[in-house]
């Protein structure tokens, strides 16, 4: 597939077509099969990379880190306390700065608008590794990794259905990636949290180009059925007020992923999925203390026996994202 994403920025999905992203998912198949065939050749020799994080992170920064040394590259990470951007310095100088001495930078922070603004004022690819709004790099994770749960079907033959706050990254991404696509995506969700009206033209509008079926609901029964995979994400971002935690898991929990739900679908073969991290049991302090304050104790946005159950998939997920990074650097600043 003839596709040249040379000194591209990767910072949401609307900005790339379906033929882009089929690429990105084969390249991101080829680096895996190298990587676990010993065959994999460093193609970002000589090349520095910069990780900028105003929130922290365990999977998007290994999977930099671990991807861009695989291939050979240099990595700084400038974590929440080890960078003055936005502080002493604008984005603007920041992005200006940095792309003099790095290849690619990497952002994942709070506000879209950031990203946005790191990449005009840069001359080098910026990478978003998680905003607000969008979460393009767990995209290519999720549809690989569906692709490989299915026995390599075709996205347009996929479904998936999408459970809980769809008016946040996981939730727009899901929804526009599908779009684009051509999967059958269906959002389950309270209607005042579904994605913005902005976003569900975006998606109308890809949908109509590649034949994608796109259903929101606020009723799982409609959704569920026929799925081959169900989704999820927190409830509840942290450091959010108590009163927010308890409002949030009053109007979500007939949302959770829990047996019942995945009974709906009608599928034995269905998939669980979550880009983690999930309370799904009382091993964190936060999932304890949910527990002792509402009396779930079998999980939050999916339960136990589901998470440990053999439809989960989230950690094929999680591993994906290294192999899913890896092509979103290769095909950028490559040395092909």
């Amino acid at each position: 597939m003839a596709v040249n994403l040379k000194s591209r920025d990767f910072l949401k999905e609307l900005d790339f077509t379906k033929r882009e992203l089929m690429y990105l998912l084969d390249l991101s198949r080829d680096l895996k099969r190298a990587h676990y065939t010993g065959t994999e050749q460093p193609m970002l020799k000589g090349k520095n990379v910069a990780l900028i994080f105003e929130k922290a992170s365990t999977r998007t920064r290994c999977a930099f880190e671990v991807g861009a040394q695989q291939q050979g590259a240099n990595v700084t990470y400038l974590g929440p306390e080890g960078s003055h951007i936005g502080h002493k310095e604008s984005i603007e100088d920041t992005g200006k700065v940095l792309s003099r001495f790095y290849d690619g930078i990497e952002f994942r922070g709070f506000s879209h608008s950031s990203v946005e603004e790191l990449a005009a004022a840069s001359d080098v690819p910026v990478w978003n590794g998680l905003t607000d709004e969008w979460h393009p790099t767990q995209m290519l994770a999720d549809f690989l990794t569906m692709k490989e749960a299915s026995g390599g079907k075709p996205i347009e033959e996929i479904s998936y259905t999408y459970m809980g706050d769809a008016r946040s990254n996981m939730g727009n991404s899901l929804l526009i990636m599908g779009a684009i696509m051509g999967a059958d995506v269906r959002i389950a969700s309270p209607k005042h949290l579904w994605p913005s009206e902005e976003v569900r033209a975006a998606a109308a509008a890809r949908a109509e180009e590649s034949g994608a079926r796109v259903l929101l609901t606020d009723d799982p029964q409609e959704a569920l059925p026929g799925s081959d995979f169900v989704s999820t994400d927190v409830w509840v971002s942290m450091g959010e007020p108590e009163d927010v935690w308890n409002e949030r898991i009053k109007l979500l929990s007939p949302y959770q992923v829990n047996q019942a739900a995945l009974d709906t679908t009608g599928n034995r073969n269905v998939k669980f999925l979550h880009c983690l991290p999930a309370f799904h049991d009382l091993n964190t302090e936060i999932g304890r203390d949910v527990a002792e304050k509402t009396g779930m104790t079998n999980g939050l946005e999916v339960t136990t026996d589901v998470f440990k159950s053999g439809a989960n998939i989230a950690f094929d997920e999680a591993e994906n994202r290294l192999h899913t990074i890896k092509a979103i650097m290769v095909g950028t600043i490559g040395n092909q």
